[in-house]
């Protein structure tokens, strides 16, 4: 199995900061890798929000994850700042991946980098659906 190569801050279309806890940190000291995920959660989704295209509360179409993974490759711990790069690598009809570079502090290397898919479904139905146009657009203005 071949290592993904590390990727650099100029990989990734937007940034979201988010501040570690104390309570991220595990008994060896660093970040429990669990956490990795939830920050791949918060960037992608803050992002949605802010380009406006996610309600999360009464929004139609929400976006469930299918499929995930991440690679670390340098330890990151209480009090890091990680900053959380976005960029969509695939748009299909129904579904998104994203990929995620976590950057602690001011390093130009990323600590870890993931992806995850979304399907698209109706809230109600919970069946897959085609990305709204407003959706889309918000997808292709970070796609690498």
């Amino acid at each position: 199995m071949s290592r993904p190569q590390r990727p650099v801050r100029s990989d990734y279309a937007a940034f979201t900061t988010i501040s570690t806890r104390w309570s991220d940190n595990d008994i060896y000291g660093h970040v429990n890798n669990s956490v990795y995920y939830f920050w791949f959660d918060t960037a992608v989704n803050e992002y949605l929000i802010r380009a406006g295209a996610l309600d999360i509360h009464a929004g139609d179409t929400i976006g469930l994850v299918v499929e995930t993974g991440c690679a670390y490759f340098a330890p990151t711990a209480f009090p890091d700042i990680i900053h959380a790069g976005v960029r969509v690598d695939h748009v299909g009809t129904s579904s998104v991946r994203y990929g995620v570079g976590l950057f602690a502090n001011d390093d130009a290397d990323a600590a870890a980098a993931g992806h995850f898919t979304h399907v698209y479904v109706g809230r109600e139905s919970r069946r897959p659906v085609p990305l709204p146009d407003g959706l889309r657009t918000a997808l292709e203005a970070i796609r690498r």
